[in-house]
């Protein structure tokens, strides 16, 4: 296979010298600004081989985690910037005669309203995720739902029994949590969409045993209104202290970047 005839793509931001200056990506390859002539923009970007990573969970982990951060670092110098997700490369066109780079040039100018449009759209902002859950049997005893009539019956029961009841009050405590869960919802969306400018539901990054969702969500955000969320969600945990709340970032808008350059399998840009 010929070796460095494909560009892995990291992000599209405005073309800042050393923006990319020491910093380095997936497996400590050196990353520089390709810059496209006459839009103002460039790619972060590190010369490759045409072909994807490819590895075991591990590794795959490492990789992605070591893109963020790249990304993470230029996007903290630069103030905006449209991430990539993990393994996007733009292979040259031999039979074309056309570089890897002039593709991925062309690609740049053909979107260049969009591609500014979501720059201008995103700088000074940053990506909050934030997961909120039920603990079950706190929501449970604070609402009196744990209050299980095996408590009150005199002598010892059998296993069977024992498992029986066992599973009737995590039934009990399942219930009265989704209950609460989706009187929560809608008010906790509406206090973060007043300080956010906006908010996509995406499935919670952990799950755990005993907690009942009650919203995960990314939130686009001002970088001034960061502390405006977290205040929101302390509000939010003194009023049900049985919430339990995740709160991540701020990050680079992976979630609010629109622009995305075709896969390396797909003939446009693979």
């Amino acid at each position: 296979m010929t070796e460095n005839t494909a560009l892995y793509v990291y992000a599209l931001l405005p073309d800042r010298q050393g923006a990319a200056d020491g910093v380095t990506g997936l497996d400590g390859r050196p990353l520089r600004l390709a810059e496209v002539p006459g839009t103002g923009v460039a790619a972060l970007v590190h010369d490759a081989t045409p072909a994807p990573y490819q590895g075991g969970d591990a590794e795959v982990r490492r990789w992605v985690a070591e893109q963020n951060e790249a990304v993470t670092t230029v996007w903290e110098r630069v103030g905006t910037l449209l991430p990539m997700t993990f393994n996007v490369l733009v292979a040259e066109d031999t039979d074309a005669g056309r570089s890897a780079q002039q593709r991925l040039g062309e690609w740049v100018a053909e979107q260049h309203a969009d591609i500014t449009g979501q720059l201008r759209a995103l700088a000074g902002r940053c990506e909050l995720r934030v997961e909120v859950t039920l603990d079950r049997a706190a929501a449970a005893t604070a609402d009196g739902a744990s209050s299980a009539p095996e408590r009150t019956e005199p002598g010892d029961r059998s296993p069977g029994m024992r498992r029986l009841l066992a599973k009737q009050r995590e039934q009990r405590e399942k219930n009265t949590a989704g209950r609460l869960a989706d009187t929560l919802h809608a008010g906790l969306r509406r206090r973060l969409l007043a300080v956010a400018e906006d908010l996509r539901d995406r499935g919670p990054a952990h799950r755990v045993p005993g907690e009942t969702d009650v919203l995960s969500a990314a939130l686009l955000v001002r970088n001034q209104d960061v502390d405006a969320v977290g205040a929101v969600l302390s509000e939010a945990q003194a009023g049900e202290p049985a919430l339990r709340i995740r709160f991540l970032g701020p990050w680079p808008p992976y979630s609010f970047a629109e622009t995305r350059p075709q896969r390396p399998t797909e003939p446009t840009l693979g």
